[in-house]
């Protein structure tokens, strides 16, 4: 999570990034180095309908990984890699996937 952390930070170094993430012990800011432009905002528990990012991750199965059997990790890293990007460079499929209602009152 420090690695995605750095690297977000790093290509969108003049935004200021609120992530909404769950409270997975790996999401937690004493655990986490948290860039300057970027702050958590923790979901409440067992509330998997109201996170963005199950949104995006169906979305991201269906278009990347449908169907599909991968000879190794590195390949499923491979893979992730090229839709991560695909999204960066398609924000406009991105905001109606994950622009809750509820997120436009924090932003």
């Amino acid at each position: 999570m420090n690695i995605f952390l750095e690297e977000l930070s790093l290509h969108h170094p003049k935004d200021y990034i609120l992530m909404i993430c769950d409270k997975a012990p790996c999401h937690r800011e004493g655990v986490l180095r948290m860039p300057g432009n970027i702050k958590l905002l923790h979901l409440l528990p067992h509330c998997p309908e109201i996170n963005p990012s199950e949104n995006m991750w169906d979305e991201m199965r269906e278009k990347f990984f449908t169907n599909l059997v991968f000879d190794s990790m590195d390949a499923v890293e491979d893979n992730l890699e090229k839709a991560m990007i695909y999204y960066d460079k398609n924000k406009e499929i991105v905001k109606p996937i994950t622009g809750f209602k509820w997120i436009s009152h924090y932003v």
